[in-house]
């Protein structure tokens, strides 16, 4: 696969008010339910656009303590410079497979499910799908949206072609939680830590399944990623808890999907 080396800008999806009242409402309908009955907590540590640094580093850290995360590739980043660093590439992916990780499915090209058209949505899942399979990495169960952001041609699209489809808002998987747009708690900017850890006691508290994301990861982190040591402590703090660490496929497995 050619890698491209245009860098990557910034983008924001739509803050408006409409924007913000669509993410409302989309999250009431169109809804697959979870039925969540565990005898322990559960964790997923994810990392969202692949960064180099979280294949890396993020790696790492799992893989010393002998767990395993979920990585959602877009495959058309993949090689390019962007906010958060040099994204990993096709060989990175199928590296991280042998490893045993998770490589789950985000959009070719990064798109905006909020605001795409359900035929564009649909050809740029197929397009990073077909990248992925390419690679080597197997089918992917796990979607997750770019920015979190979704509209309903994006929701109905999904529901039912992945086992888990998430999203970016706060929450926990329990009974009742949407598995067409499950919450997720991000470990990013300067009080990631302290938020995971808060949702972390709360999953601990409700016997939950706990989404837990970020982008890159260094000693230097952009205001998306979070720093080793941080992800280093919450690991440990998950296994010292109790957690089963588990990659989203896995925790998809466990709740009878």
């Amino acid at each position: 696969m050619q890698v491209s080396h245009e860098k990557v800008d910034a983008y924001e999806p739509d803050r408006s008010l409409k924007g913000k009242l669509r993410r409302r409402l989309i999250r009431l309908a169109h809804r697959r339910p979870a039925r969540v009955r565990l005898e322990r907590p559960m964790v997923s540590f994810s990392f969202d656009a692949a960064p180099a640094t979280a294949c890396e580093a993020g790696a790492r850290v799992l893989e010393t303590r002998g767990l395993r995360g979920t990585y959602y590739f877009a495959a058309g980043l993949t090689g390019r410079d962007g906010p958060m660093g040099r994204f990993a590439t096709g060989e990175d992916a199928a590296r991280l497979h042998a490893a045993g990780h998770e490589i789950g499915c985000h959009t070719f090209s990064h798109l905006d499910c909020g605001q795409a058209s359900r035929a564009a949505t649909l050809a740029d899942i197929e397009q990073n799908a077909r990248a992925l399979s390419d690679w080597g990495t197997g089918t992917p169960v796990s979607f997750a949206y770019p920015y979190g952001d979704v509209g309903a041609p994006a929701k109905t699209l999904l529901a039912g072609r992945f086992k888990t489809v998430r999203a970016l808002h706060h929450g926990l998987i329990a009974d009742g939680a949407d598995l067409n747009q499950a919450p997720a708690v991000g470990i990013e900017g300067e009080d990631g830590e302290a938020v995971a850890l808060k949702w972390l006691d709360r999953a601990h508290a409700r016997k939950a399944w706990l989404i837990l994301y970020t982008h890159d990861v260094s000693d230097t982190p952009s205001q998306w990623g979070c720093s080793t040591g941080a992800l280093e402590r919450l690991v440990d703090g998950a296994l010292n808890a109790g957690f089963d660490v588990v990659t989203v496929a896995e925790g998809a497995r466990r709740i009878g999907l």
